[in-house]
């Protein structure tokens, strides 16, 4: 409240205690791999605890954390929400929406689809998503330095390129390739040289941020190599959109691609093994895998069990 004092430290002036919708997210999706290392080992008592809670969480952000369209996110130390319907700036931010529908929150009800609609609807631009919406044109002392960058960059409705592949991961999840892989294109290095002039970095590198809707040059890309961006898009694009991903006790393959994808075909190293997987989409779905056959012998269900280091093996994926 003083020039001078930093505006990381301005809130819980009155020692109450802010909470966070995409945390709560957070411990929801994490939660379930912290049971079941401990029913691995034995822990019993530990994973029932942490399974209890984990499922109070669960309740708790769809009773408090829905706003109706989308999820907040967060409650400042007053009380007040943050990214909710009523705020006249900042309704609506971009990684509650994210992590919520990757957690599966809301996802066996149309919540997780109204909230990535909404996010369609408020925070997508051609450049990628923003971060908030509408953008905040004041300084907010409740919320310190989010509402101290210029409108339309870094956390002030910026693109910020880190949190974009957690939508991209929560569309597959619900089932939408398409969608998915448009959002990942406005973003990806190998779709977007042609933009060159206007993104001003590096063409082979993803950025921290592009200015978003509310900036004098909206598409202008600043500190490149200074992101989680990659490491997250690979995670997106490999374990989701194609949908290769490593579990405790063998391979997941769970595709979601766009529709017009007739196949793809992908090499995968686990743990000593080589398994070269053909992806093939005769039916033109987005999601749903059919049979699974691995050298030659079907697979119930979608996970490739674990084989013998130094093993080669030929999967045949079909998706219907």
């Amino acid at each position: 409240m003083t020039p001078g004092d930093s505006f990381q430290t301005c809130s819980n002036r009155d020692g109450q205690t802010a909470e966070s919708i995409f945390i709560a997210a957070m411990f929801v999706l994490y939660g379930p791999e912290f049971v079941f290392i401990c029913r691995l080992r034995g822990m019993e008592e530990e994973a029932d605890e942490a399974e209890h809670l984990v499922e109070g969480m669960h309740r708790t952000v769809i009773e408090h954390g829905w706003d109706g369209q989308w999820f907040l996110r967060a409650y400042d130390d007053a009380g007040d929400k943050v990214g909710g319907n009523d705020c006249d700036e900042g309704r609506i931010f971009i990684e509650p929406q994210g992590f919520c529908v990757m957690a599966g929150i809301g996802v066996d009800s149309d919540h997780a689809r109204l909230a990535l609609d909404s996010v369609r609807e408020h925070l997508e631009t051609p450049h990628g998503i923003v971060l908030n919406s509408p953008c905040y044109s004041r300084y907010h002392v409740n919320l310190g330095e989010i509402s101290s960058y210029p409108p339309g960059y870094k956390e002030n409705a910026g693109i910020f390129c880190h949190n974009n592949p957690w939508i991209i991961i929560a569309e597959t999840i619900i089932g939408r390739g398409d969608r998915a892989f448009d959002l990942y294109q406005r973003l990806a290095p190998a779709y977007i040289e042609e933009l060159s002039d206007l993104h001003k970095t590096e063409p082979y590198v993803f950025s921290q941020m592009v200015a978003g809707i509310d900036a004098e040059r909206h598409g202008e890309a600043k500190n490149s190599w200074l992101t989680g961006t990659a490491a997250w898009m690979y995670v997106a694009t490999t374990q989701y959109v194609l949908g290769i991903r490593p579990d405790y006790e063998g391979l997941v393959v769970d595709p979601c691609v766009p529709a017009h994808w007739d196949g793809f075909r992908v090499t995968r190293r686990f743990r000593g093994a080589v398994y070269h997987i053909e992806v093939e989409n005769p039916e033109h779905v987005c999601k749903g895998v059919a049979s699974i056959r691995i050298d030659g012998h079907a697979v119930e269900g979608n996970m490739l069990p674990l084989l013998p280091a130094g093993t080669v093996a030929s999967v045949h994926v079909t998706l219907g």
